[in-house]
Parts: structure tokens; C-alpha cells; sequence
């Protein structure tokens, strides 16, 4: 095939006005998600504060959990949990220890598969047995949800917000769970640092470095002037340009 370069110099107004609908159309499409009130997966805030919040869903196992909320209440640092309903009831001393510490709790639902795959009912009733069981253990009602590995759709986060939950989802991804290594961990989290961010990280027994990775991290995030918050706090308090789409 051959491209006649002339033909498509004398005609470079269409291509740069097709591009100029085509971003006008995605801006389009943004705004009026927002004005007709399209449920949202959160990624982050928009803010100017340096301030991050630091999150860990926790799914499975106790091995390491000690070792981290006694890192973070070393570091005088509340967190967010999002934790399985069943977790919550296998591991109830511990649950209960993170709301003493003053760390806030959230659901990370019952089962762990991916909701954008499911009916609207599998996904109200796994939020709905999760919030029973994470309530039951902590006292608490939470009121924002990870769903398990991030996954979901429209009709997934229409339902959430149905039942008075907010999805979060990360902007920063450690991840941890592939053990790469303390440092790496440290260093990929370090490096997406910014402000409004959201860190995910797991306190499960499956990634083996996070406990020995997050005092150095905390350490190297608070030298960079962050101060580090739940995720609540986030929307409440640091979110003056709004609220980042995932």
C-alpha cells in the first residue's frame, strides 16, 4: 500500500478536528457520568495537602497481622482495613484490635471473586453476609468496600452504592502480594507517591514482606513530608478538588 503523505498534509485539519471530537466526546462522557450520578470506583482525591492513605485488604491467615498493627501503633499511624466477613469471625481478637487501635474498618466482602462477573444478587448478598459478620465481630457498620482484586462493573457498583457503601479501589499498588522483595515493594510504592493517593498493601499471609517492608516505608514517607491517614479521613477532609475516577 502506498501512503500519499501530500493528500494527508492538505487534509491534516481532519485529523486534528477528528481528534479534537474525540476528546470533547470523552469530556462529554465524564461530565455527564457525574451529573446523572453514575455510581464511582475511587482511585484517590484531587488535593494540594501532601497526604496519603494507606490501606490493606486482608482475606486470610494471622501470621503477620500482629507484626503490622504493632508497627503502625508504634508509628502512632491509623489505617484502613478492608477485611472479609469470614476473617473477621475466624479472627475476632484480632479484628477487634484494630478498631481499639483506632484503625478503621471496611469490607473486602465475603467470598473472594471478582463482582463485575456476578448478578446483582451474588453481589448484594455477599456484601450483605460480610457486612453482617464484620458488624457482629467489630461493632462496626462499615461503609466502604474493596471488592476482591479490585474487580467490578456498573451494575456491581450500582448495587454497593444501593447499600450505602462506597467502592475504593488504589492509586499506588505495592504489590506486595507477588513478593518481590522488601525493597522493591518500597521502592514501587515511593515512587507513585502523591498527594490524594491511595496505597494498597495486604495484611494476609500470602505476601511475606509487607510486615518487614512497612516500617522502613513508613519511615520514608513521613521524610517526605506525607502524613498518613484512613481513608475516610481522605474523602472527609483532603478531597477540596474532588474525587479521582479509578
Amino acid at each position: 500500500m502506498v501512503i500519499n503523505f501530500r493528500w494527508l498534509f492538505n487534509r491534516r485539519h481532519l485529523f486534528y478536528g477528528a481528534i479534537g471530537l474525540f476528546a470533547i466526546s470523552a469530556m462529554y462522557i465524564q461530565v455527564a457520568e457525574l451529573i446523572s450520578g453514575a455510581p464511582m470506583a475511587i482511585a484517590s482525591t484531587r488535593t494540594e495537602q501532601k497526604v496519603v492513605a494507606l490501606t490493606f485488604d486482608h482475606s486470610w491467615g494471622n501470621k503477620f497481622t500482629p507484626s503490622i498493627l504493632d508497627t503502625l501503633k508504634q508509628n502512632d499511624i491509623k489505617v484502613t482495613f478492608f477485611i472479609m466477613g469470614p476473617w473477621a469471625q475466624k479472627y475476632q481478637d484480632v479484628a477487634k484490635r484494630m478498631v481499639a487501635d483506632g484503625h478503621e474498618i471496611a469490607s473486602h466482602g465475603y467470598r473472594h471473586q471478582n463482582y463485575g462477573d456476578m448478578t446483582r444478587e451474588w453481589v448484594k448478598e455477599d456484601i450483605e453476609k460480610s457486612h453482617a459478620l464484620i458488624k457482629e465481630v467489630t461493632g462496626v457498620d462499615a461503609k466502604l468496600i474493596r471488592p476482591p482484586n479490585g474487580h467490578y462493573s456498573q451494575q456491581s457498583l450500582k448495587v454497593t452504592e444501593e447499600l450505602g457503601y462506597r467502592t475504593i479501589i488504589w492509586n499506588i499498588d505495592s504489590l506486595d502480594w507477588k513478593n518481590p522483595g522488601r525493597d522493591v515493594i518500597i521502592e514501587r510504592v515511593m515512587k507513585r507517591l502523591k498527594p490524594g493517593g491511595i496505597i494498597l498493601m495486604h495484611a494476609s499471609d500470602t505476601p511475606v514482606q509487607t510486615a518487614e517492608a512497612l516500617p522502613i516505608l513508613l519511615e520514608k514517607i513521613k521524610a517526605e513530608g506525607y502524613k498518613i491517614v484512613t481513608v475516610g479521613q481522605l474523602l472527609d477532609q483532603y478531597a477540596e478538588d474532588g474525587i479521582q475516577r479509578h
